[in-house]
């Protein structure tokens, strides 16, 4: 474990009203004292002053006066990252914020490494690895229910349930091996029964922790929505509407999008990744092929498809080939042009494509509100709430999870076909080593190197 100081800004490299440099290490007051000087008090130390205050002054670089500043104290094990830690608040010039750090830099701190504050937390015992990868993931969320998710991960909502399940497995793990070193006295008779039903049990626990994986994958991520239609359906126009603002050309020449346009948008708390494509035919050149093409291809691993149905056209051809293509997929039909004649009704698609059909109109914007109420309930079941639910948005823990779960299958394999009880052990412990993963309690160095090498420098 490291122990010498580190320093970095912590806040965005652009103008702002604030800038923070962050310092941890045993020599950060040390430091601190070498480059502060206080407003009225001279000769005043901050390595004399109490933990969790805050100090006004100027920070110097020998003679010249750098910045104006507020300085914050925080003595170790009582701060992030369990180690003494000073953190400057100077203007949020980016020159100034430069000249603090790099005046800090030459008094003895070294620049941190990207998430080296957070991977001295989590060495030093203050969070768990779940914890640590949920800081970013605080940092990354794109809406209301990403943020809401990584605030539980962040007070330890995964590291509990996947604790409570690790204490039962190393239970029966040290009950099997005591049992065999000392038979005399421990006796397994009747035992593997009894065990059958603990395994029935923690794998229920890891099972419904797994099934919440691709809901968490949509939270965190947002969900992968495209749109589709034959060309001038409406498509782009329902775009520009959803994001607020002009985005995507909107013509009244068929195949004016010829590319997929992908945007991020947030509706009532969820975030989507919407991609306009182009219009669905038989093309006729070939960059629109292309086009086509690759929107057919976003529609195989697409989370929710938006067909969008021009309601004063009559169906055809490249209609029934998009229905098709939507038939075994999440789908909502979106009837657009209801302020036109109609030449297609709601009941007809709805026959056709067995999807929930919503008569909207992109010029008009109406139905709008039902679009989002209805994606809601499909993903969500309505409200998400954090209080109780856990939600596994990280793929590396998904993948943990299914390694316990295998494990603790094969337990119960053996138990069933009346293997010895030391076979029990052996993937008793798998299960318990792949869930330690998640935690932090059984991970290797390179493994915690490159997790918290994705993070942004200064946390």
């Amino acid at each position: 474990m490291k122990t010498d100081t580190i320093a970095a800004v912590a806040t965005a490299m652009s103008p702002s009203g604030i800038g923070i440099i962050r310092l941890s290490g045993a020599e950060a007051f040390e430091i601190a004292d070498k480059v502060y000087r206080a407003g009225k008090k001279k000769g005043k130390l901050l390595s004399d002053q109490e933990s969790h205050t805050i100090h006004y002054g100027y920070i110097f670089d020998g003679e010249e006066m750098i910045d104006e500043v507020l300085v914050m104290l925080m003595r170790g094990p009582r701060s992030y990252t369990g180690e003494d830690t000073v953190e400057i608040d100077c203007h949020g010039g980016v020159y100034a914020v430069k000249r603090v750090l790099e005046t800090v830099i030459r008094n003895g701190a070294r620049p941190a490494e990207p998430g080296e504050f957070t991977k001295r937390a989590f060495l030093n015992g203050r969070i768990g690895l779940s914890q640590a990868e949920a800081v970013m993931d605080v940092i990354s969320a794109k809406s209301e229910y990403a943020l809401k998710s990584s605030l539980s991960q962040l007070k330890g909502s995964v590291q509990e349930k996947i604790r409570e399940i690790r204490e039962k497995i190393i239970y029966h793990i040290a009950y099997i091996e005591s049992a065999l070193d000392d038979p005399e006295h421990i006796s397994l008779d009747g035992y593997p029964e009894e065990l059958n039903e603990v395994m029935t049990e923690l794998k229920k626990k890891v099972e419904r922790l797994l099934a919440t994986a691709d809901e968490g994958k949509m939270i965190q991520e947002g969900i992968k929505t495209v749109i589709v239609g034959k060309p001038n359906a409406g498509k782009s126009s329902l775009l520009n509407l959803l994001v607020g603002e002009e985005k995507a050309i909107v013509t009244n020449i068929a195949g004016t999008t010829r590319d997929v346009l992908e945007e991020t948008v947030i509706l009532q708390g969820i975030a989507l990744r919407i991609l306009d494509t182009a219009g669905i035919r038989d093309a006729r050149d070939t960059v629109e092929k292309i086009g086509v093409d690759r929107a057919k291809a976003h529609m195989k691993d697409a989370d929710l498809i938006l067909y969008v149905v021009d309601s004063s056209q009559p169906l055809d051809d490249n209609d029934r080939e998009i229905i098709e293509l939507i038939r075994d997929k999440k789908a909502i039909v979106l009837l657009n042009k209801s302020d036109l004649e109609p030449a297609v009704r709601a009941e007809e698609l709805e026959t056709l494509t067995g999807k929930c059909v919503i008569s909207i109109s992109a010029k008009e914007e109406t139905g709008i509100e039902r679009l989002e109420q209805r994606m809601k309930e499909m993903f969500f079941h309505g409200e998400l709430a954090f209080n109780d639910e856990v939600y596994i948005t990280n793929m590396r823990h998904k993948q943990a999870l299914q390694e316990a779960q295998q494990s603790l299958s094969m337990v119960s394999q053996s138990i069933e076909d009346g293997m010895p009880e030391d076979f029990f052990s052996i993937d008793l412990m798998n299960a318990y080593e792949a869930l330690g993963s998640i935690t932090g309690e059984s991970v290797g160095e390179d493994l915690v190197n490159e997790i918290f090498s994705k993070f942004c420098t200064g946390k």
